[in-house]
């Protein structure tokens, strides 16, 4: 893994923001700092972005040491990104263990965790025999460095780490609140794409930051992490990247075409797809089309209620054919452009236009059905086609031409796979008998 992935793997956004630096001594009073003093672009309580500081990591960094960090590289932060911080940022100091306690992956309601558990099924991350609260605490617990909390205005660092790149993105994060605020975003696809602004912007000063670390600015690292780089999911890690990958290239492309200016008018206009984070080109005039869909279902099947209409974005198809193995995974791996190390964008759901998802059950079982709008139907017949490649890589047997099963595994299920001109429609059940009654055939 290359050293800007660990990083990223230090740095994923946990619920409400992403991460930060840390250190091991207890929250600094910065409330009796005059910030009117000499407070100008580039200077934080009268320190400069290249000032030079006579601290060390090594014993940890007490409290007068680790404010005079975050005013050095909140100065930096202005610097790169042409905004002043209005206000101070708070940190406060938890311990890993702390963290880990912090029950902060779980859902908010058995609604929303059906559907959650349902989507990365779907999308062939997490089979019926792991729970997603799971998986999420075990890619997130022991790597986040701490993240930005936009309700209490701070940045939580665990104290384990100090890393003053993972700082400045944070801070980025508290640049971007006080200008910009957040507007909550309940669609899955949008929040995504939303999130990849937030976290492409970050990512995109971070970036620059650690470039002006390795040839103007002496900087704080943290220790090399060698558990950062080791076993973790990498579909699911693929599907969480995305914003920050895509986004720090949208953010760059946004930059080229009107400087600092346009991707601060992007948080009036946010994308609203992750296609349009995925192409760059596509934002601000290529949309979403809506794709309705009736319910068909008889017997005991009936929608989740609560979770209708949900929509996965180009994002969810890609990591669909990425997860089930019907994507090269050297392609996934290629850089698609200079500030994005992975790609997202493939031939099978490039064409992406837009999709509605249903969530079912009949009270004890769980299914599915996902309908996809493509731009042709040359790609709708793309996407069905390395859909069905997946499902043979994941052990499916054909049933008929549309029906197939998967016997057994974590995404033992019937499937169903329709195309009709420039639309997919998928259902899923757990046996093909269930297949008619969550949709039946026309």
């Amino acid at each position: 893994m290359d050293r800007r992935l660990a990083a990223v793997l230090v740095c994923l956004s946990v619920v409400v923001a992403g991460c930060g630096a840390v250190g091991s001594s207890p929250e600094p009073d910065r409330s009796v700092v005059d910030r009117s003093a000499d407070d100008r672009l580039g200077v934080e309580s009268g320190v400069t972005a290249n000032a030079s500081l006579d601290v060390t990591t090594t014993d940890g960094l007490d409290r007068w040491e680790l404010a005079a960090v975050v005013d050095r590289t909140m100065a930096r932060v202005e610097l790169l990104r042409g905004l002043e911080f209005v206000e101070s940022v708070d940190l406060r100091v938890v311990s890993r263990s702390e963290f880990r306690n912090g029950g902060r992956f779980g859902g908010d309601s058995p609604t929303h965790d059906q559907l959650r558990a349902q989507v990365h099924e779907a999308t062939f991350l997490l089979g019926e025999d792991q729970r997603v609260a799971d998986a999420y605490d075990r890619l997130y617990g022991d790597r986040v460095a701490g993240y930005y909390d936009a309700t209490a205005d701070e940045i939580v660092v665990v104290a384990d780490r100090v890393d003053t790149r993972t700082l400045a993105h944070e801070l980025v994060h508290a640049l971007q609140d006080q200008h910009f605020g957040a507007r909550p975003v309940d669609e899955r696809d949008a929040r995504a794409a939303v999130t990849g602004l937030r976290e492409g912007d970050a990512r995109y000063v971070d970036t620059l930051y650690d470039e002006r670390c390795e040839t103007e600015w002496s900087c704080l690292r943290a220790p090399d992490d060698n558990d950062a780089a080791g076993d973790y999911d990498r579909e699911l890690f693929a599907m969480l990247y995305q914003p920050y990958a895509d986004g720090a290239q949208f953010v760059h492309e946004l930059r080229q075409r009107g400087g600092w200016d346009a991707v601060d008018a992007a948080y009036a206009d946010p994308p609203t797809t992750t296609e349009q984070t995925i192409h760059p080109d596509a934002y601000p005039d290529e949309t979403a089309v809506s794709v309705e869909m009736t319910d068909r279902s008889d017997g005991e099947w009936h929608p989740v209620v609560g979770a209708e209409n949900e929509t996965l974005g180009e994002l969810g198809a890609y990591v669909t054919v990425l997860a089930s193995g019907a994507v090269d995974t050297e392609h996934h791996t290629t850089a698609d452009g200079p500030y994005s190390p992975r790609n997202y964008s493939h031939p099978a759901t490039a064409g992406w236009a837009g999709d509605t998802f249903i969530p079912y059950t009949d009270g004890d079982r769980a299914g599915y059905v996902w309908k996809l709008r493509w731009d042709s139907s040359v790609d709708a017949r793309a996407f069905a086609a390395a859909y069905r490649d997946g499902l043979g890589r994941q052990g499916a047997q054909s049933v008929d031409n549309d029906t197939y099963v998967i016997p057994e595994g974590p995404f033992a299920d019937a499937f169903r796979i329709e195309r009709d001109g420039d639309t997919v429609v998928v259902t899923n059940a757990p046996t093909v008998s269930d297949l008619g009654e969550i949709r039946p055939t026309d």
